[in-house]
């Protein structure tokens, strides 16, 4: 009998499904407004072509107009969260403690702020997940600021395995007294933790590393899991696996472009493009040497450029291009992104 091999669509397909899928749901290519002085936001002339188009979008970015208005699109709490929020605070008082899952690449903007006002008086430690991807110079500042006031922080990778066995030990020791004290009474007491974090930052694929098998639903996309499950793990700990949660306004729009770029907002919902593009330039302005040397672009092939113009380079670099030998700006979205999200440009901290 003949085994048909899956195989992973490239660029070009992911890049015309997600086009279908935005036109199915009506979704038009966004276009940044110039200010212009004290004047009223108006909107840029139309394009004529694509690369117009994806230079409009981004012509404004040096004075963050692009960005502002990019990030007020990302703002979105939708239904299933609301319920999700809910039931994790209605469960809250069925553990013990709480672990509160980032995404190293952006240490602050995927910490919830509301999170002491959720876990209420619950203790609870920070686990900066996906640190393999982060840059370990920034890894080691924040740990120092976290940790500070005592708080317990520790930096994991659930592909490497890195910081994984720190997890149970910290938990037991935030809960030595609770622990001796059904000991003495001569009870077995297994801790319960719920785990909280950001959409997409690792929740069920951490839980699947302490368990040894896949215990929780995982996928690389966000949005996967959509209840809550308990997973025992060799008797020592009882793990509550929560949704994904976003909070409803992003107060700073850096934080909304942060989680967009590392895929804790679901890719349908937003314009590819405008963020490959802005994505582009902060990797430029924060980490130069990586882009370099991954796209094989110079100083020269940047230099006075704006960050639509290096996003093209980069294409032309890869043989990204369509009939006439234009740019393919749907698959340089997609690539970039990927490679960005996959660290394959090198380990790399935004925040």
């Amino acid at each position: 009998m003949a085994v048909t091999k899956k195989i992973k669509p490239g660029y070009k397909a992911t890049a015309k499904k997600e086009k279908q899928a935005k036109q199915n749901l009506g979704k038009k290519f966004y276009h940044a407004p110039v200010k212009r002085g004290a004047e009223a936001l108006s909107q840029p002339k139309k394009a004529k072509n694509t690369r117009e188009k994806l230079k409009n979008k981004t012509e404004a970015t040096a004075g963050a107009g692009n960005a502002r208005e990019l990030a007020k699109v990302i703002q979105w709490f939708p239904g299933h969260m609301t319920k999700a929020l809910r039931e994790i605070q209605a469960s809250l008082k069925m553990v013990d403690l709480v672990l509160e899952l980032c995404d190293a690449r952006i240490p602050v903007s995927s910490r919830n702020p509301k999170v002491k006002e959720i876990v209420e008086d619950k203790p609870y430690i920070t686990v900066m997940n996906k640190c393999s991807l982060s840059d370990p110079a920034i890894n080691a500042k924040y740990k120092e600021m976290l940790s500070a006031d005592g708080h317990k922080v520790i930096f994991t990778d659930c592909m490497t395995g890195q910081g994984i066995d720190e997890i149970i030990p910290a938990i037991r020791a935030q809960l030595k007294e609770k622990l001796e004290r059904y000991e003495n009474k001569g009870m077995k007491k297994v801790p319960r933790v719920m785990i909280i974090g950001v959409t997409n930052c690792g929740k069920s694929t951490l839980i699947n590393r302490l368990y040894g098998s896949k215990k929780a639903k995982s996928e690389n996309r966000p949005g996967v899991t959509r209840i809550q499950q308990w997973v025992t793990v060799e008797d020592k700990v009882d793990l509550l696996d929560t949704p994904g949660v976003l909070w409803p306004k992003f107060d700073e729009e850096e934080v909304g472009l942060n989680l967009a770029f590392t895929g804790a907002i679901r890719d349908e919902i937003l314009d590819i493009e405008s963020i490959a593009v802005l994505l582009t330039s902060k990797l430029m302005e924060k980490y130069p040497s990586l882009m370099f040397n991954r796209y094989k672009i110079t100083r020269q092939d940047v230099e006075d450029k704006l960050p639509h113009e290096i996003f093209e380079a980069i294409g032309k670099k890869r043989g990204l291009l369509i009939s006439g030998g234009e740019v393919d700006y749907p698959r340089t979205a997609r690539m970039l992104l990927d490679e960005f999200r996959d660290g394959k440009i090198g380990r790399i901290t935004l925040d």
